[in-house]
């Protein structure tokens, strides 16, 4: 039975080794190896069956999915709570520093506070028009 090779096209002979599985000089001779090569052999297989049917598991899938979710969500939550917080205390001493500045000097305030005003008198006058 031959299977094409996906890489190049060509057809494998089931003795020609695979990409990923070592080639072998020649089958074990000892008792003892042949039965260490099959144990070896059922170690992979297993490992390989697991693998496979935690893929094709959706149940378990979908719930780790969620479960990644949620964990993202509670981070989330929790980075925002720190900000809000952190933010809460620096308010005050914000407010408390624009306060002093706009006491020693005025005229940016003033100069905000006057183009305000002309955009709001603007905005009426052409309503009334």
């Amino acid at each position: 039975m031959t299977t094409p090779d996906a890489s190049d096209g060509a057809a494998r002979s089931p003795d020609r080794p695979s990409p990923d599985r070592p080639e072998r000089s020649a089958p074990p001779s000892d008792v003892d190896e042949l039965r260490a090569d099959i144990e070896h052999t059922r170690a992979e297989l297993g490992e390989t069956v697991q693998a496979l049917a935690a893929k094709v598991d959706l149940k378990a899938r979908l719930q780790e999915t969620a479960d990644e979710a949620k964990a993202r969500v509670r981070e989330g939550i929790q980075s925002a709570a720190v900000e809000a917080r952190t933010a809460a205390v620096e308010a005050p001493e914000k407010a408390q520093e624009l306060a002093s500045r706009v006491r020693r000097n005025p005229v940016p305030l003033v100069v905000v506070v006057g183009a305000a005003a002309l955009v709001v008198w603007f905005m009426r006058w052409r309503r009334s028009r």
